[in-house]
């Protein structure tokens, strides 16, 4: 019975492995640079190792990083990287109705891991009527939490040798990656007028009280949004 069990859930772990690959490509460039960017400011190579794995969280780390630098006090410190990882917030009480089945153990494991493109492929696991597993969603979890350490820590030891890392272009990739994470899901009712009204948000927060804070404003806004005008909330009314 164990055998069957696990010969059950092979399929299914190396499915989700599929769906990481671009994952993995489009996160590289900024695990790379995140490790350098680490070393360069004061941290040492098993500091910046041990970020990225207490945190996994790229934006947050960078975060981090510029007011660690700036000698800011650690409670704005705490407090930023929450504003810029509250989205967070909204994922999980998203993917908590797909995961209600998983034992406390595996739902804590599963939030830990809850990135942006690990909400969006849970999301359309679940839209195409599919469970979503335990196997299926550690499979696409786990390569890219791996690579996201083992690239903070090539980054720390070899970063010095790419003196201008932005020169490339590499970091471009990973937006491209989210804005088709975002465009996946325009078959959804109402979805541009909400993804509409949370750039406007964002961009407009980003220049009156800057970053990281802009972050969690568009996404206050798109879901206000939501909330007053679309079909759903007009039904309920």
């Amino acid at each position: 019975m164990i055998l069957e069990t696990t010969h059950s859930r092979l399929p299914q772990f190396l499915r989700g492995a599929r769906s990481s690959v671009p994952v993995l490509v489009a996160a590289a460039p900024f695990g790379l640079l995140f490790g350098a960017l680490a070393v360069d400011a004061g941290l040492s190579i098993g500091e910046a190792v041990a970020m990225s794995a207490a945190i996994f969280a790229g934006a947050s780390q960078m975060v981090g990083l510029e007011l660690f630098g700036g000698h800011v006090a650690p409670w704005l410190v705490v407090l930023s990287i929450v504003a810029v990882n509250f989205r967070h917030v909204l994922y999980s009480a998203s993917a908590g109705r797909r995961l209600w089945r998983w034992p406390p153990l595996k739902k804590a494991a599963g939030f830990f891991f809850l990135t942006d493109p690990q909400y969006a492929e849970t999301e359309r696991q679940a839209e195409f009527g599919e469970e979503v597993t335990f196997a299926w969603y550690m499979g696409m979890a786990l390569p890219i939490y791996a690579l996201w350490v083992i690239e903070a820590w090539v980054g720390a030891l070899f970063g010095n040798l790419i003196t201008n890392p932005h020169a490339l272009g590499l970091d471009f990739l990973l937006p491209i990656y989210f804005l088709g994470l975002v465009i996946g899901f325009r078959q959804r009712s109402f979805w541009l007028p909400v993804v509409a009204a949370s750039a406007a948000g964002s961009i407009v927060s980003y220049e009156v009280i800057g970053s990281p804070w802009h972050v969690s404003a568009g996404a206050a806004v798109g879901i206000l949004v939501a909330v007053l005008f679309s079909p759903a909330a007009r039904k309920v009314e």
